[in-house]
């Protein structure tokens, strides 16, 4: 699919913008509350703007995810098909994790703005985005190892991120709700609010 559309992320710091977005969501996932669309959102939006930067941290070329270093790709629906960085980084892992803070904690404080969404919830669901985007890398062993550091280097009061096997394949174990259930769809699979037997069953039928 190519997107209808390309964005700089700055727009992230602009609550009209922002909100305008988030009013689109309704269109996807249903009326809900501002809260409720702003947490899906951000679900969908934190995956896609930390790719760029863990992408290159797992190659050995960092690359700046600051959001006037970022581009979003969007369709016409208001999904994000996927984000790109502009320019390279220097340094290493402690600016890196500056980088990422600036970048998380500006987009969190705004949807936070606009919505009534809790920051701590936002920000679980940025530790569980980068957890995800880490293990879909071609090294997801290495990647695991570079999740805690990095998080920890990104210093917003974020949850650790926390992995699990389910037979080989490692999983986010997530700290976050992503809230689609409150829109009518099924829980995700590793959705934190079920019972952990409910959660590890459809972790062993869905990864094996």
């Amino acid at each position: 699919m190519k997107p209808d559309w390309t964005a700089p992320a700055t727009l992230l710091a602009d609550p009209e913008w922002v909100r305008a977005r988030i009013g689109g969501a309704a269109k996807l996932y249903g009326c809900a509350r501002p809260e409720v669309l702003g947490t899906i959102w951000w679900y969908s939006l934190s995956s896609v703007l930390v790719a760029p930067a863990l992408e290159g941290l797992v190659a050995g070329a960092l690359v700046d995810p600051a959001l006037a270093a970022t581009e979003l790709d969007l369709v016409a629906d208001g999904r994000f098909l996927g984000a790109r960085a502009t320019r390279p980084l220097s340094g290493g892992l402690p600016e890196l994790g500056a980088a990422f803070a600036k970048t998380l904690g500006t987009a969190i404080t705004t949807i936070a703005t606009v919505t009534g969404a809790r920051e701590r919830a936002l920000g679980a669901i940025a530790t569980d985005s980068i957890g995800n985007r880490l293990l879909w890398t071609p090294e997801p062993e290495r990647a695991m190892a570079l999740a805690e550091p990095l998080v920890a280097a990104i210093d917003l009061d974020l949850p650790k991120p926390r992995f699990v096997r389910v037979g080989r394949t490692p999983a986010v174990r997530r700290a976050s709700c992503c809230l689609i259930y409150e829109v009518g769809n099924p829980k995700c699979v590793s959705c934190p609010r079920q019972t952990p037997s409910e959660r590890d069953a459809r972790l062993r039928a869905a990864l094996g």
